[in-house]
């Protein structure tokens, strides 16, 4: 695969001087374009071998173009707070905005590289990383994202030269570290391990561009006439609203109508002596389960959704009075605002996740996508499709990482809903709860129970599973999502 880049590419002084002018003006003029329209974000990844130009090429970039939007990124050794979020969290927070350009160095590619060059993992695990780094991808590129990726490369023999070169010279000499000649004494195995990398994840949205890194001229024009050629063709594919095909499988319906909410038994007896004496049990378990020294390795992701009026508030209630207050946080999720908008939808979520020994509670998630937004048609049926898999491989990453997640829905019938909503608008302490969308959201229930039944269905792992609430009776929702909770946490802390 790296052939082509270690056939001695070349280009004059002369040849650069007559080019440099004009592009860095196009690069720059695209740019400009970029930021005021913010059709995309635009998402560069460096990676490659040691001494093959990569730092050089970046702050050429940032010479040509407006340094103030461009985002760049040197991922080194995670710190303690990202080691206890899951691996992809730290580059999520990197994501750039739309109208921004981010640069990212030791990106997702550089540890799992890393890790099967030196043998601390095996191949299967480096092929289940490239794998969701597919998967990430093709999330980030049906997003809108532009996603440019370099591979900057050199021959042994080039890397030793410019490794002795950089030592040979005062001014450069700190740049060459002992860990790089490491590097070069494992070249073939790192080559290796890369070409296989990038055959694994070059793909049609997504492909790897090789740079030659030995002649500097050549490398800079090639990075830049490359750079140019993506963002130019994207804003002209974007104006004129070109969107790449995409295509659903459709969703089938039961013949005989019954699903799981309406095979629910909503009406569930429970009475107040009965509510107290559990609640006060499985409070104080809940309360024994966050404070022991096993929960310090994991963190309690908490997922309230469910139909309006349905309790949620009252049973996050119930649940936080069991915690101590700097150790959760509650967050209502309503519509994204103009910066969220401005990012991947998952990027909301993704750097609202608790460290470790902390609880998250989320007052309706990232379900949003397959429930209000299909409903609503405020994306496409594509999007609101692909986003089962990629809400699955969500959560799959949280657990891997130590995450408890527990989902709940709370259901409730049309006569209690109405009822509710009637005492809300009776009582001036609960009027602020009613408003006119849970009216209107009333009104398409039944657009809403097939998007809920689906919701279930595809995303109800062996990871990450729903808890369904009969909630007519408040007493026994609470109790039922109480157990729920701790159960769960106990099963996984007992291990």
């Amino acid at each position: 695969m790296f052939e082509s880049a270690e056939l001695g590419h070349r280009l004059s002084k002369e040849d650069y001087a007559g080019i440099e002018p004009q592009l860095r003006t196009d690069l720059l003029k695209v740019q400009y374009d970029l930021l005021e329209h913010k059709d995309f974000a635009t998402v560069i990844l460096i990676n490659g071998i040691d001494g093959a130009g990569r730092g050089e090429t970046v702050n050429l970039l940032n010479e040509w173009m407006d340094p103030r939007h461009i985002e760049v990124f040197a991922f080194d050794e995670p710190t303690d707070e990202e080691r206890e979020r899951p691996f992809m969290w730290r580059f999520w927070r990197a994501l750039p905005p739309k109208g921004k350009i981010g640069v990212l160095f030791g990106n997702w590619y550089s540890d799992p590289i890393d890790e099967r060059t030196f043998g601390r993992i095996k191949k299967a695990g480096l092929d289940q990383r490239l794998s969701e780094f597919n998967r990430f991808e093709t999330m980030l590129v049906a997003e809108g994202v532009l996603l440019v990726k370099f591979w900057f490369h050199l021959s042994r023999v080039g890397q030793k030269k410019r490794l002795k070169a950089l030592e040979a010279n005062a001014n450069t000499r700190w740049r060459v570290r002992e860990a790089d000649w490491l590097y070069y004494q494992e070249y073939d195995r790192y080559r290796e391990v890369a070409e296989h990398v990038l055959r694994r994840t070059s793909t049609g949205i997504a492909p790897w561009v090789i740079v030659d890194g030995t002649d500097p001229p050549y490398r800079a024009v090639h990075v830049g006439r490359t750079l140019l050629d993506r963002l130019q063709r994207r804003v002209e594919h974007v104006r004129k609203g070109y969107r790449a095909r995409q295509t659903a499988a459709p969703l089938v319906v039961a013949p005989d109508e019954r699903n799981l909410l309406n095979s629910l038994v909503l009406q569930q007896s429970l009475d107040k002596k009965d509510y107290d004496e559990q609640l006060e049990k499985l409070q104080g378990r809940l309360a024994m389960a966050v404070r022991s020294e096993a929960f310090a390795r994991h963190s309690l992701v908490l997922v309230f959704e469910g139909m309006d009026a349905a309790g949620k508030g009252g049973a996050i209630r119930r649940v936080t009075e069991a915690l101590d207050a700097r150790q959760y946080h509650v967050v209502p999720i309503g519509a994204p605002t103009d910066e969220e908008s401005a990012q991947p939808y998952l990027w909301r979520f993704w750097r609202r996740l608790p460290r470790r020994g902390k609880v998250t509670i989320f007052d309706r998630s990232w379900y949003g996508r397959v429930l209000v937004e299909r409903v609503e048609g405020f994306c496409s049926e594509a999007d609101w499709m692909r986003a089962y898999a990629e809400i699955n491989d969500f959560e799959d990453q949280l657990v891997s990482a130590g995450a408890i997640v527990v989902k709940l829905w709370l259901s409730v019938s049309d006569e209690e809903q109405l009822r509710r909503f009637r005492e809300r608008e009776a009582q001036s302490f609960k009027r602020y709860k009613i408003t006119p969308d849970d009216w209107r959201n009333r009104e398409k229930w039944p657009l809403y129970e097939p998007a809920v039944c689906d919701m279930i269905d595809r995303t109800s792992t062996e990871n990450a599973n729903w808890t369904l609430v009969e909630a007519d009776n408040k007493y026994y929702a609470r109790i039922k999502i109480l157990r729920a909770i701790v159960n769960q946490l106990e099963a996984v802390l007992g291990k």
